[in-house]
Formats: C-alpha cells, sequence, structure tokens
C-alpha cells in the first residue's frame, strides 16, 4: 500500500486555491470585481451574493461599477455595500451604483499586509494537516506490515518534498501580494 500523492497534491492544492481567493478579496487600491464578492443582499426574501443580482464590473482602475438588473432592488445594493464594512460609498445613478476607490494610505496598506499573512498562515496550517494525514497514514501501513521501514522512510520523504513545494507557493504567491499592496 502506498499513500495516495494525487489526493494529498489535490488537497495540497485546494489549499493554494483558497488562499488565492482570499488574496483576490484585498483591495490593493486598483479596482476590482473580486472586492465585491463577500457582499450579501436580501433580495426576495433572503440573502443572495450580490453578483446574483446585479453585474459587477471594472470600467476604470479606480471605480467598480454595480448595475442592478431589478429597480425595486438598487437600494437594497446599496444598503448592503454600504453595511459590508468594506469601507465603500457607493453613488447611485439610476439602477448603476458607482463605486470610487480612494487612495490607501499607509496604515492601512499595513493593516492588508497582516491581513494576507493570517490568510497565508491558514493555508499553511490547512498544508500540514493534509501532511500529518499522509504521514499518519504512512505510519499505519508501516505498522501494519504493508510497508517496509525503509518504503516507509522514502515516502514520508516525498510527502515532506511535496509539503515544502507547496508552502514556498503560499509564500510566493503572499510575497507577490505583498509587494502589489505596499506599491505606491
Amino acid at each position: 500500500m502506498s499513500t495516495d500523492y494525487k489526493d494529498l497534491q489535490r488537497r495540497m492544492d485546494g489549499a493554494i486555491n483558497a488562499f488565492k481567493t482570499d488574496l483576490a478579496s484585498l483591495r490593493t487600491g486598483r479596482a476590482s470585481s473580486n472586492l465585491l464578492d463577500a457582499v450579501t443582499v436580501q433580495a426576495y426574501g433572503s440573502a443572495m451574493p450580490i453578483n446574483q443580482v446585479a453585474n459587477v464590473s471594472v470600467p476604470e482602475p479606480r471605480m467598480i461599477s454595480v448595475s442592478v438588473w431589478d429597480k425595486s432592488m438598487v437600494s437594497a445594493v446599496d444598503r448592503a455595500i454600504r453595511e459590508s464594512n468594506l469601507g465603500f460609498n457607493p453613488i447611485v445613478d439610476g439602477t448603476t451604483l458607482r463605486i470610487p476607490l480612494p487612495e490607501l494610505n499607509e496604515q492601512r496598506r499595513k493593516e492588508l499586509v497582516k491581513i494576507a499573512h493570517t490568510y497565508a498562515e491558514n493555508a499553511r496550517v490547512a498544508v500540514r494537516h493534509v501532511r500529518r494525514d499522509g504521514m499518519d497514514a504512512l505510519k499505519k501501513a508501516e505498522k501494519d506490515g504493508e510497508l517496509s521501514q525503509d518504503d516507509q522512510r522514502v515516502q514520508s520523504d516525498r510527502v515532506q518534498k511535496l509539503t515544502d513545494e507547496t508552502i514556498t507557493a503560499i509564500d510566493g504567491l503572499l510575497a507577490g501580494k505583498e509587494t502589489e499592496i505596499m506599491q505606491v
């Protein structure tokens, strides 16, 4: 019996993808439609993601445009954006909301970098959990006599190498995002 490396790789890739999604939600001074992904609107009796009641686009580098499909939902979308704690103040223009992005100050940039570091640590922890599961499976296989001690050691090294590569990728993504946030 050998460890399912494809499964371990898939789970580690999942941690990287979740980390990328978290990073995309951080505001870097440039407008991105992902900035509103976390906003939910009270619509038709339930909470819905903003992209199910409106089209979110980026017409300019420092502007987000939200085109609401149903005219009666404009005030609900406006309220949801204002109450989302993202610091946005939409300007209502008919069924379109324009959201100007102010310049980020130094203190806010440092806060965003700290948040990015927290996201990175969460991703590293997830990867280490996957590594632990793989190592536990190898130890169990050795204990049950399905693997020799040498094979267990070789496969453990392989799992560790996969873990190191994944954490290096996470650190690289973090460094890139940190540079993007701190650029003036």
